[in-house]
């Protein structure tokens, strides 16, 4: 059955209280976008991006929090001098920096992620100059994408689509998400492709975190209008710990 998308006022998670990046499970979703051929190409253009959100990272910041992880560790004794670990937090700085500047290089050329929410529903400059982690960011991703974190491990899967309906074109892709499905995304899209249909099917793998071990999901479409299904579909999938939770 397709993943359910919008949410009650018992399922949704408190804003103030949105988990810690340390303590998010990654939740692995299948979406499989149908609908007229024409359509569907104008879909996989628009869908089509590097992957990336340009954020506004504070590398001072991650510089300090790595010379003090460094010179105080939580556990046993420090095992560097300060210089040591100054030195050793620059060049950590410098490689982060680099890694994000050839990331967002790529914005703008790269179109290998096949389902990149970054080109479908943009996070504002305002929001991406407070960075990933600032809670009013992270409160907009669940107000706008119904996750806390951008998808992650965006692959495009082999088509399922019966091969007699060439009129009728088919993506099906697989993600990762935080916590809980994007449903607020896909909400947003149904309304914008009104002529296709969106079936997402979250895999709850047992364990806290961790990548499931099971098989490719073959997921149950339907049609935005299908009046069976409206019910169900007002809740947004979870993962497995917060659902237990």
């Amino acid at each position: 059955m397709p993943a359910p998308l919008a949410p009650t006022a018992h399922d949704a998670p408190d804003l103030t209280a949105l988990p810690a990046p340390a303590h998010t499970d990654w939740l692995r979703n299948v979406l499989v976008v149908t609908g007229p051929t024409g359509e569907m190409g104008r879909f996989r253009a628009a869908a089509a991006g590097a992957g990336v959100i340009p954020w506004v990272l504070d590398f001072e910041g991650m510089e300090e929090d790595w010379f003090l992880s460094l010179v105080a560790p939580a556990e046993g004794e420090r095992a560097i001098s300060l210089q040591g670990a100054r030195i050793l937090a620059r060049r950590l700085r410098d490689a982060a920096a680099a890694n994000h500047q050839r990331a967002i290089a790529r914005i703008g050329t790269d179109r290998h992620c096949p389902f990149d929410l970054h080109r479908l529903l943009p996070v504002p400059p305002g929001m991406l100059r407070l960075g990933p982690d600032d809670p009013d960011s992270r409160t907009w991703l669940w107000t706008h994408w119904g996750t806390t974190r951008p998808l992650r491990h965006v692959r495009e899967l082999e088509p399922t689509l019966d091969g007699r309906k060439r009129r009728m074109a088919e993506l099906r892709v697989e993600f990762w998400s935080a916590d809980w499905s994007p449903w607020q995304a896909l909400r947003r899209l149904r309304r914008d492709w009104p002529a296709l249909s969106f079936a997402l099917q979250p895999d709850y793998a047992e364990g806290e975190g961790e990548e499931p071990t099971s098989g490719l999901i073959a997921p149950t479409q339907h049609k935005q209008g299908n009046p069976d299904k409206k019910h169900n579909r007002d809740k947004p999938a979870r993962s497995a710990r917060t659902r237990r939770g």
